[in-house]
């Protein structure tokens, strides 16, 4: 990877993690008196753009599921330790399995799209 890719990668990275943070923080978000998880068709379309990039600068399995596997350790880790102690994933939530399903599913299977292809 050449300087700029490895800039890039970062970049990358970092959108995994604030894109993360940012769809638990509005996970239980409601309108009126309606639960409006938007958060979980963020992840569904963002996460596997991320995975794509990624793909896109190297063929390499970390380095394509990089974004994929930092998105999901820091939802669990910030949603199970989150900030002030506060548990943001609840285990009988259904918005829970909805951001998880949203995010990792659709980018799991970009991953294997982009492993699919053929090295230029």
């Amino acid at each position: 990877m050449t300087r700029r890719d490895r800039t890039l990668f970062g970049f990358l990275l970092l959108d995994a993690v604030l894109l993360a943070i940012l769809e638990l923080m509005y996970l239980p978000l409601y309108i009126g008196s309606v639960q409006f998880p938007i958060t979980a068709a963020v992840a569904a379309v963002t996460t596997p753009l991320l995975v794509a990039e990624a793909g896109r600068i190297s063929r390499s399995r970390r380095v394509a599921g990089a974004p994929l596997v930092l998105w999901f350790a820091v939802v669990l880790v910030f949603g199970v330790f989150g900030p002030g102690g506060d548990v943001v994933l609840l285990g009988s939530d259904w918005r829970t399995l909805l951001l998880i399903a949203g995010g990792a599913l659709p980018s799991a299977m970009m991953l294997g799209i982009v492993l699919a292809k053929p090295a230029r």
